[in-house]
């Protein structure tokens, strides 16, 4: 293997929406710095299994529907 090709990795604060912090490693900033993040796992519904509803925007939906519903869909 190459030397100097990857990245140093180390461990940085990574602060969840809910203002708690946990230690990770990354290869993101240097040591000990600290991300910020917008949407995580506790609250993004991919992982809370949350209830989203689809909005029809102009019939947008229903016109999709309507025009592939003998697809299979």
């Amino acid at each position: 293997m190459k030397k100097d090709t990857h990245p140093e990795y180390h461990i940085i604060n990574v602060k969840m929406t809910d203002g708690t912090v946990v230690q990770m490693k990354s290869t993101w900033g240097a040591e000990g710095d600290q991300l910020a993040l917008d949407i995580d796992p506790s609250v993004h519904p991919a992982w809370t299994g949350g209830n989203t509803r689809l909005l029809d925007a102009g019939g947008r939906v229903s016109k999709f529907k309507k025009k592939y519903e003998g697809l299979g869909f």
